[in-house]
């Protein structure tokens, strides 16, 4: 059996999320604002680089397999913040040739994300599946929680370093900043995960002697489990319907509430600091209560998409209200109710994948991550496009705008509906667990 890990083994492991987030910063934000700003590019051109950064994320269940035929979880880690470390210097370098529209440059960048989104694949899939295998039950929501709020911190420290030590902006200056941004992260990375995995003698034993299944026998069985499959509905349901919001909220403020950029900004800030809310809510309570069974968890999954959704009906509503509506407390509100939910999911994901395959069972929660991560992949690449196209053929087809948002939220509260009634149609797994009792 293999030992649960303990708190500062969960927390080593959250290093690896922050360092991830550090680096995505890099390409998603910083990069993204430099392109549009700094060298007049058009905005569909970063704008899309994410998006096949995100569609080269489908390739999750692969890294998942890899890692699980392994059974050693570490060298695919560091394998992918070393792809996600040079992915996003290899895109600064970029930088120059767009700026003479040289197509090399085009053909770099690609090449560049490309390797950001195989690096967060590789990296986060396998690190989620680490977490799977090795946190007791009754700690899974924790960590969970501590894992993504370490995520959320290393983005906006990165942020705040980044952005004090760019200017005055140049290209060399850029350079060197994401240089040491990239270098420091992934040896934060690599010093948190060496030695954390641990391996009992039966799997070892077990991972020499049997080969474990192709890619496509194992993937195929995961498609096959009913529960598997329903799960993965719902992952892609309710992040399509998280990240809807993502491009809209801003301009839904401005435009309706006459909020100025600074305003709206702030209010960005007001969603976030309601997720981080919902996310320690569910560090505590998800693991004080409910937290050691399928049952539990899902309570606060069902919870928190409701919840979404009664706050994206609240925002419908302040479309017709306007100015006169609470809006900051309605977004507070959605933010929390984000936060809970998302970090409920993310734990349901351990529980499933921890339970869904041992070492006896060929291990498959390298795959099982993969899965679950290539659908939310998908839905985020998606959902902030379908928000955003949304409210301009709104516009243009109904003449509203605020008669558009209405919809385009009203929408979202019901895919969260949606959402909750699969997850309540969930049922506890029963394949033997992989942890010893805590």
């Amino acid at each position: 059996m293999i030992k649960p890990l303990g708190w500062l083994g969960i927390v080593r492991l959250g290093l690896v999320q922050s360092s991830i987030g550090a680096i995505v910063m890099l390409a998603t934000s910083l990069l993204n604002r430099v392109m549009v700003v700094e060298y007049a590019l058009p905005a569909a051109l970063p704008a899309g680089l994410v998006a096949w950064h995100y569609a080269v994320q489908l390739s999750r269940p692969m890294w998942g397999h890899g890692s699980d035929r392994g059974r050693r979880r570490t060298p695919w880690i560091i394998f992918g913040m070393g792809t996600l470390a040079l992915g996003s210097l290899l895109a600064i370098d970029a930088l120059s040739l767009l700026a003479t529209h040289s197509v090399w440059g085009f053909i770099l960048s690609i090449l560049a994300f490309s390797m950001i989104g195989a690096g967060v694949g590789a990296a986060g899939t396998s690190l989620l599946a680490l977490l799977a295998t090795q946190v007791a039950p009754e700690r899974r929501a924790a960590a969970a929680s501590i894992t993504w709020i370490m995520m959320v911190a290393g983005i906006v420290v990165t942020a705040g370093i980044a952005g004090a030590l760019i200017d005055p902006f140049s290209l060399p200056r850029l350079a060197m900043v994401a240089g040491g941004v990239a270098g420091g992260a992934f040896l934060v990375a690599v010093l948190a995960v060496w030695g954390v995995e641990q391996r009992s003698t039966a799997e070892a034993i077990v991972a020499d002697a049997v080969p474990g299944p192709s890619f496509g026998v194992a993937l195929r069985e995961i498609l096959e489990d009913d529960e598997a499959r329903r799960f993965t509905i719902f992952v892609f349901l309710s992040m399509l319907a998280y990240s809807m919001q993502d491009l809209i909220l801003e301009p839904f403020a401005g435009l309706l509430f006459g909020f100025t950029p600074g305003q709206s900004t702030q209010l960005s800030g007001v969603q976030h600091g309601g997720v981080l809310a919902g996310m320690i809510l569910i560090g505590v309570g998800g693991s004080a209560f409910g937290g050691r069974s399928a049952a539990g968890m899902r309570r606060w999954i069902v919870g928190g998409c409701i919840g979404s959704a009664l706050a994206l009906a609240g925002l419908s509503l302040a479309a017709r209200v306007g100015p006169t509506w609470p809006l900051s407390a309605n977004i507070a509100a959605l933010g929390f109710a984000n936060g809970v939910f998302a970090v409920a999911a993310i734990g349901a994901m351990m529980g499933l994948a921890g339970a869904g395959g041992g070492a006896g069972e060929g291990g498959r929660e390298g795959i099982r991550m993969g899965v679950w991560g290539a659908a939310q992949a998908i839905a985020f690449g998606l959902g902030g496009l379908i928000g955003a196209v949304g409210v301009d053929v709104g516009r243009a087809l109904i003449g509203s705008t605020p008669e558009t948002f209405t919809i385009v939220f009203g929408s979202e509260a019901l895919l969260f509906l949606v959402a909750a009634s699969l997850a309540l149609r969930g049922s506890s797994p029963s394949r033997r667990p992989v942890l010893a009792p805590a």
